[in-house]
């Protein structure tokens, strides 16, 4: 019987700016364009470009190629702290009885 694999909270949001850790595109920065909680993925903007077919249309006759982004797998990213620009880690702190996000290196707020 399959069991349902782990589901991992990504503290990652969309228009967050990251940089790539880990893998092919290691150094690559962008913003985050979208996530995928349920997969633990993440795409960036400008990273990990894949080559996608297009069939004829009516409106495009001939087809071909598009070029978009593919997911990253969220754990081989890293947030960029807005104060040093230095990949951090990410926190969470209450302020004024809501939840914050905060940049672990410089304490800096996220919101």
């Amino acid at each position: 019987m399959a069991t349902k694999p782990k589901r991992t909270r990504i503290r990652l949001k969309k228009g967050d700016r990251v940089r790539v850790i880990a893998g092919a595109h290691k150094g690559a920065e962008g913003v985050i364009i979208a996530t995928l909680p349920e997969k633990n993925r993440v795409v960036v903007e400008g990273v990990n470009l894949i080559k996608k077919a297009r069939r004829p249309t009516q409106q495009n006759p001939r087809g071909g190629f598009d070029e978009r982004e593919a997911p990253l797998h969220a754990s081989n990213v890293q947030l960029l702290d807005p104060k040093t620009g230095e990949p951090t880690r990410i926190g969470v702190r209450f302020e004024d009885g809501r939840k914050v996000r905060v940049a672990l290196k410089s304490g800096t707020s996220l919101s």
